[in-house]
């Protein structure tokens, strides 16, 4: 097919395709489906080889959030039935995190609900950093507390935060449809911000809300001109209680077509496959490896994830390996890996925590939550 043979090797360039390709890739029918699969793959592993990060979520806040992100199970007026509480503590949070690293995460994620951090929060927040990097010198830590008022970002990276993340979720023109408590110019300044302190980029969307392709194709263009180290791509749960609980417009197929048209315009970062891969992508995750190159190990914010043990293992059934902490996850031209300047190696982590590759953690089943109603926090 000319398509994906000029889309290859315009990916190999890093070369920006047009938005006609973009769209064709998502209007490819399910007969041509492993084509583009395989030729998005030849783009991820030119970049990233068989490597597949592994990325772990600490939910520090839950629910009692100001905001009314349609989406969101932790929405201003929700009724679905998650866990709700605030702030954590230094070493409950140390302690969560301690689970996914010894899994085999590279990346901590700390995130917490609500329009964004106050500057006691962002106090918190870095305590919180310093007690993840004590027990664990040189892991990655990424920040994820709403939007940033100037000042905050500085003061993260200076805490020892290596990324922030803050998500377009969806186009420009629909995102009042989405959200109206807030705007989307609102993230593109918070990721601005971030990229401007020194922070590594982390910036993605939410498929499955409703939207057309023209306007995945937007979001993800905009994402490229943000120009994020990271982009998670998020597959919509659709919550019981929360606005989009009806919105079930996701087959396997589809959202590999979004994967392989991510990575096309997006082809030398970090594609993360982030929350609702078990849910929209099911028995076909493992073919979603040949495009993103990053995931997160164990559950979500609110819900539950595959088994940690589960993931290893499908990511070795598939010919891949588990990025070690002695490897950097971005190409060399991104800035030596978007690490936090100074850090010494990147995503380094104990020498007893390194995971083997091709060899899954047996103890790994443990990593994730009993579900909604129990006393133990997510991740805990």
């Amino acid at each position: 097919m000319d398509l994906l043979n000029t889309l290859v090797d315009k990916g190999l360039r890093r070369e920006l395709p047009t938005r006609e390709e973009a769209l064709a890739v998502l209007a490819t029918s399910d007969d041509d489906l492993l084509d583009v699969v395989a030729a998005a793959g030849k783009v991820r592993r030119h970049w990233f080889g068989r490597r597949v990060k592994l990325n772990y979520l600490v939910n520090l806040k839950s629910g009692l959030c100001p905001e009314d992100c349609s989406y969101c199970s932790q929405r201003l007026g929700s009724e679905a039935g998650i866990l709700k509480y605030t702030w954590l503590k230094p070493d409950e949070a140390s302690k969560a995190a301690a689970a996914g690293l010894a899994g085999g995460a590279k990346r901590v994620c700390l995130v917490a609900s609500g329009r964004g951090p106050t500057d006691r929060d962002v106090d918190r927040v870095s305590q919180t950093i310093k007690a993840i990097k004590d027990e664990n010198e040189g892991v990655e830590v990424c920040a994820c507390l709403g939007l940033l008022s100037d000042g905050q970002a500085e003061r993260l990276r200076a805490a020892g935060a290596d990324a922030y993340n803050h998500n377009l979720n969806t186009s420009e023109s629909t995102y009042g449809d989405i959200t109206t408590t807030h705007t989307y110019a609102d993230r593109v300044d918070t990721v601005q911000k971030a990229h401007a302190a020194g922070l590594s980029p982390c910036s993605g969307l939410i498929a499955g809300m409703g939207e057309s392709d023209e306007d995945l194709v937007d979001v993800v263009f905009s994402l490229r001109e943000l120009d994020p180290d990271s982009v998670p791509v998020n597959f919509l749960i659709p919550f019981e209680g929360t606005p989009l609980a009806k919105e079930w417009n996701l087959t396997p197929q589809r959202c590999l077509r979004i994967l392989a048209m991510v990575r096309f315009v997006c082809p030398d970062v970090e594609v993360r496959i982030a929350g609702g891969r078990e849910v929209h992508l099911r028995t076909m995750q493992p073919l979603a490896l040949h495009l993103a190159n990053s995931i997160f190990l164990g559950d979500y914010l609110t819900s539950e994830g595959q088994a940690g043990k589960a993931d290893l293992e499908m990511i070795a059934d598939a010919g891949f390996e588990v990025e070690g902490a002695d490897q950097v996850t971005l190409p060399e031209h991104r800035a030596g890996g978007g690490c936090h300047e100074g850090a010494g190696a990147c995503g380094s982590a104990p020498a007893d925590a390194q995971p083997v590759a091709g060899e899954p953690r047996t103890d790994l089943v443990a990593v994730r939550r009993r579900g909604a109603g129990t006393d133990l926090a997510p991740n805990a």
